[in-house]
């Protein structure tokens, strides 16, 4: 599932989300329309291996689904976490537009049961203010025709597929209980002071505020990881030169339960909030 393209549609009622996953598709995308978005980690989770016959997954997702707004931060964030990597496409249209749309169609705008059309229209705008700030692209599909839109759908498909990025995965390990075979590149922490001996600390693990704040209130802490950091940013736009698809960075300490944990995931933040795709995973943290 992991190689396979994904992509969230989402936007306006009316907006041609219909279109959208008709392009996609017929481009060769397994396309599922209203998935209520609690299932997409489930769905994630089906041993769907990317084939010739499969471009991609796409999703419309939208205000259908009445908690949808309440759910989709938690589950947007956790696959995140798993390391999938998604694109948000927010679609919408003028509001005269809309308006014309529905005069045309007669169909019943999902927030106009009990308020006017226009009244629908615009609190669906206001619901979904933030999602839009989220997406990765929105497209204004007030003045194309079904033709026009198809064609801006593939074609920014066809772009993004052609400048994947490299996908990025955290491990956190225990020298104890061996090297991870999978890891491209290996950083061994255990020269940073060891919350285990710390009687109120040895029972916990690497995720607790007290043990970040111990690991990370060091000096040598605070200059190495701005040294590695550095490194990274340097080296993974030259993997991705290479056309590396999958780069696994292990941090180990001796257990796995205390200072990988915390490196771990203090590296993993910092490459997520630059944008790309990243996962965590932490070996050895029951152990």
């Amino acid at each position: 599932m992991e190689n396979l393209t994904l992509i969230i549609i989402t936007g306006y009622s009316g907006s041609g989300k219909s279109t959208a996953l008709a392009a996609l598709e017929d481009f060769g995308f397994y396309c599922v329309d209203n998935l209520p978005v609690e299932l997409l980690p489930k769905f994630l989770e089906l041993p769907i291996e990317k084939s010739s016959e499969i471009t991609g997954l796409a999703f419309v997702m939208d205000l259908r689904e009445r908690s949808f707004l309440s759910k989709y931060p938690s589950v947007f964030d956790e696959i995140r976490r798993k390391g999938c990597v998604f694109k948000i496409l927010f679609l919408e249209a003028e509001e005269e537009i809309l308006l014309q749309r529905y005069s045309q169609t007669r169909r019943q705008h999902p927030l106009a049961k009990d308020k006017t059309l226009l009244e629908g229209i615009r609190t669906e705008h206001i619901q979904l203010g933030e999602l839009r700030k989220a997406a990765d692209r929105i497209i204004n599909t007030s003045y194309y025709n079904i033709h026009e839109l198809k064609t801006t759908i593939l074609d920014m498909v066809k772009s993004s597929m052609a400048a994947a990025t490299v996908n990025i995965h955290i491990l956190s390990f225990g020298f104890k209980y061996g090297i991870p075979h999978s890891a491209d590149l290996i950083i061994d922490v255990r020269f940073i002071a060891n919350p285990y001996f710390v009687p109120e600390l040895k029972a916990l693990d690497g995720k607790d505020e007290a043990v970040k704040a111990y690991v990370l209130n060091h000096k040598e802490t605070e200059v190495f990881l701005k040294k590695y950091l550095d490194l990274l940013t340097f080296l993974i736009p030259l993997y991705e030169k290479e056309g590396k698809s999958y780069l696994t960075v292990a941090v180990g300490c001796t257990g796995g339960r205390h200072r990988s944990i915390v490196i771990a995931e203090f590296i993993f933040e910092h490459i997520r909030q630059s944008g790309r795709p990243v996962g965590i995973t932490h070996r050895d943290i029951g152990r």
